[in-house]
């Protein structure tokens, strides 16, 4: 006990060195003006930054970090997509869960009503999408700060998040800057897709940078800043190329490699509370939109259509396909919902959806839609999928199987899968007998 109560006092003195060090080099940064002659200097503390944030977010998640037990947060993923509910306490998470499931969370007047995570189902267009009502956050969630540990894990594992904001109190306290940034310190990018950079190391030589466009972000010798940063992260050997313009944020993402991104819609809740101005001016912010589930406006019933559940339908990328058995219509009632941020909507990820077996013995398909150029279209298993097209699988041949190398294996293992179910049956009817 004596060595685990040491081990845990060096683990918290090792935390709070780093914590130091990262409040130092924020200091840095903002005492250094930003021009072509510091940038070489602020990107090399960017980089020490990010390396110690991912050191510090590492090292709270083996020792627990402060956060509480996690009992409730354990949610089976269940459904065509996932989306999270996250803001700061008593903003209105669970009264939209209601409204947009009929699931009852409990939503009173004082905060962190919720104490725990709450699953519901929204049925919209066919397809059956989990919402996550989350315990309201602090500032400091991303450090332990209340359960926001546990929180933000959930929001890793989500398809897409819905941050809800109070528009009465988002104008003196920038919740939506503060959630960013905590969502960002955890290695959450928010609306963005991950940078077209390849880092691919090397036994021997130095670092070599190229890029196919001009790199202004990285200032007049952006060869001598990736180096650097590079060497923050103890790798002196590589081959960067390059895509696109990037930033040195961007460049430390790709090196790290943990990074999640997500599509994020914001909600600002209670506009009924504010000036038509006020409403006008949160509209027109990125990503945004503004309702009031106590009036349900822009917010429906569970069964409705609403601008809320449209604009989550398009944050998800969800696409609904319909098949069909040859010399049949097609099945118009229960669509296969395919996602572009799961397994992507080609007529490889429909079949991989139904059966591996399916996608095993695929042949051609048949599209009739808005993805055909003429219907029906003989496509391939690349084929990308738009919304409401309807599918026919067509499966090879006996012939055609028979000429796959892998068919003699399949054979066997049929045929074992068949033996097996009939002595199995044989020994069933054996002991009925005697019964």
């Amino acid at each position: 006990t004596t060595s685990t109560s040491f081990e845990r006092y060096q683990e918290s003195l090792s935390t709070m060195g780093i914590m130091e060090k990262i409040k130092e080099i924020e200091a840095e940064m903002a005492r250094t003006q930003k021009n072509k002659a510091t940038n070489y200097h602020l990107g090399t503390l960017k980089a020490k930054l990010a390396r110690l944030r991912n050191e510090l977010f590492v090292e709270q998640s083996s020792t627990g970090g402060g956060s509480s037990s996690g009992e409730g947060f354990d949610v089976a993923r269940n459904g065509d997509a996932r989306v999270a509910l996250i803001g700061f306490p008593s903003v209105g998470k669970s009264s939209l869960l209601g409204a947009l499931t009929s699931t009852e969370s409990e939503a009173a007047a004082y905060e962190f009503t919720t104490l725990t995570c709450i699953p519901g189902v929204l049925n919209y267009k066919g397809s059956k999408i989990q919402v996550l009502d989350l315990p309201g956050i602090i500032e400091g969630a991303a450090h332990g700060a209340g359960r926001g540990k546990e929180v933000i894990a959930v929001a890793r594992n989500a398809d897409a998040i819905l941050i809800v904001l109070d528009s009465m109190k988002e104008g003196l306290n920038r919740h939506r800057e503060i959630l960013e940034r905590e969502l960002e310190t955890v290695g959450i990018r928010l609306n963005q897709r991950p940078p077209d950079v390849a880092v691919s190391k090397r036994s021997g030589g130095a670092v070599r940078f190229s890029s196919t466009v001009p790199q202004t972000k990285l200032g007049p010798d952006p060869e001598k800043v990736v180096t650097q940063i590079l060497r923050e992260y103890k790798i002196v050997s590589a081959d960067v190329l390059a895509r696109e313009e990037i930033t040195v944020d961007q460049l430390v993402d790709v090196i790290i490699g943990n990074r999640q991104y997500k599509p994020c819609l914001y909600l600002y809740n209670k506009i009924d509370a504010v000036t038509i101005e006020e409403v006008d001016q949160l509209a027109r912010m990125p990503h945004s939109m503004v309702g009031s589930v106590a009036q349900r406006f822009n917010i429906g019933e569970p069964m409705e259509d609403d601008p809320l559940k449209q604009n989550l339908w398009k944050y998800l990328g969800l696409t609904r396909i319909y098949t069909k058995r040859k010399g049949s219509p097609p099945d118009l009632e229960e669509p296969v919902v395919l996602s572009d941020i799961r397994k992507g909507t080609t007529v490889k990820s429909l079949c991989a959806n139904i059966s591996t077996q399916l996608l095993r013995d695929f042949n051609y398909a048949l599209v009739w839609g808005t993805s055909a150029k003429h219907s029906p279209q003989r496509c391939g298993l690349s084929h990308k999928l738009d919304d409401e097209d309807v599918v026919q699988i067509v499966s090879k041949t006996i012939k055609q199987q028979q000429q796959d190398k892998n068919y003699g294996v399949l054979a066997q293992q049929y045929q074992d899968k068949h033996s097996k179910k009939r002595l199995e049956a044989k020994k069933k009817k054996q002991q009925r007998l005697r019964g």
